[in-house]
């Protein structure tokens, strides 16, 4: 654990309080300070408007002015600061209809999630804490600012927040703010995607992922969630933290559904790419028993993506999706299979497309791609050798058009 970056702030919370406002470090980084964990970035809350963070330090980004958020640049780095704040009324459960800036930090925290991210802290490391945080840190214990029922009504995404910190900090739920999810379950469906698959990315990864991806099964969650709710994901164990990507494959494996697509996640094409990388590679492990068959499968895929697979094979295990036997599919002999392999991709045939047409005396067409693809399994396999001459005299025995 350090505190440097608090140390590095100091001066940006120093000169809010030489112009006469209050300033405070807030949230997650406080959180993870005390409890002597890492700290990643942090937040700053301060009485100062936005108007007046703008006047006090020369080099700004207003990236969420309406909202109160500021970003000031200060040694080569960049901090969020955000005037203390109450909120309007929520629309559909998912966000307020404007903010009202407020010089009181207690009217600030007082509107946050959970008492663990209500804590406030000084420059000087002394703490602010109205909701009892520290206590429930100690008690490891997740429990919502106020009446949980209003919170959660107010925005549903703290639901999923709460079981992500749960799984990530291994803390329990307080039996109130259970409940005050059971009653609010019901409006995550007024949720985008792309903020709950933020959430889930950050829940499957946890170390405590088991509980809270039970607690989703208990809450019903997934029946309001585009994608998931195609799937009866009560069939679907797990045990262990799983890459996002990597839990979407499982789940088209295990499960079917004719209405389930990717586009509905509203993620990256890389993303989807992967999923279907995962998805290819599970589907062609079914069939690999020799060495030979191995080779090509990681020219096809890639070490990385066996390697991957193979890390999780407890979890493909409690799924029932089978995988090679230990025997062949093990870290050593993927390791050694891949060394092995001549070639990595098709750029590395001493051969093109071209020299077969000129060789044979044809047209272009799909016998080309047919053609390179067996020349592609005769080299990995050992049949050939991977020099132009020896693929052209191959080629004229072999390849048919």
């Amino acid at each position: 654990m350090t505190n440097i970056l608090f140390e590095d702030a100091k001066p940006i919370i120093k000169n809010l309080k030489e112009h006469g406002f209050e300033a405070y470090f807030v949230g997650g980084s406080v959180r993870d300070y005390l409890m002597n964990k890492d700290i990643h970035d942090i937040d700053i809350t301060t009485s100062a408007t936005p108007d007046e963070i703008e006047r006090i330090f020369p080099k700004t980004v207003p990236i969420g002015k309406e909202h109160g958020t500021i970003n000031v640049l200060f040694n080569n780095s960049s901090y969020e600061i955000t005037t203390f704040r109450t909120e309007d009324e929520y629309v559909n459960h998912r966000k307020p209809n404007g903010v009202i800036f407020v010089r009181d930090l207690y009217e600030d925290v007082k509107r946050r999630d959970f008492t663990i991210n209500a804590i406030a802290m000084d420059e000087a490391y002394n703490v602010i804490d109205y909701f009892n945080g520290q206590e429930d840190i100690k008690a490891e214990n997740i429990k919502t600012v106020g009446h949980s029922v209003e919170r959660f009504e107010e925005d549903a995404l703290r639901i999923i927040r709460g079981l992500r910190f749960q799984s990530q900090l291994a803390f329990s739920l307080d039996n109130k703010t259970y409940e005050g999810m059971q009653s609010q379950i019901h409006n995550i469906e007024y949720l985008s995607i792309e903020r709950i698959i933020v959430e889930f990315k950050k829940l499957f990864a946890g170390k405590n992922v088991a509980v809270s991806y039970h607690n989703l099964i208990r809450l019903n969650a997934f029946a309001y969630i585009p994608f998931f709710n195609q799937y009866d994901m009560t069939r679907i164990n797990i045990s262990e933290p799983l890459p996002f990507n990597l839990l979407i494959a499982l789940i088209q494996n295990k499960l079917t559904s004719d209405n389930a697509q990717l586009g509905q996640l509203k993620i990256s094409n890389n993303e989807k790419k992967e999923i279907q990388t995962y998805n290819d590679l599970l589907t062609s492990l079914q069939t690999i028993n020799t060495k030979q068959q191995l080779k090509l499968l990681i020219y096809d895929y890639g070490l990385h993506y066996n390697l991957t697979i193979l890390s999780y094979s407890e979890t493909f295990k409690q799924n029932n999706i089978a995988l090679p036997s230990p025997i062949i599919f093990n870290e050593q002999l993927l390791r050694e299979v891949a060394y092995e392999i001549p070639i990595h991709d098709r750029s590395d045939i001493d051969i093109s497309g071209k020299d077969l047409i000129d060789s044979l005396q044809q047209r272009s067409g799909p016998w080309i791609k047919e053609a390179l693809r067996n020349i592609e399994i005769a080299i990995i396999d050992g049949q050939l050798t991977n020099y132009k001459p020896k693929i052209l005299e191959w080629v004229k025995e072999h390849v048919k058009i």
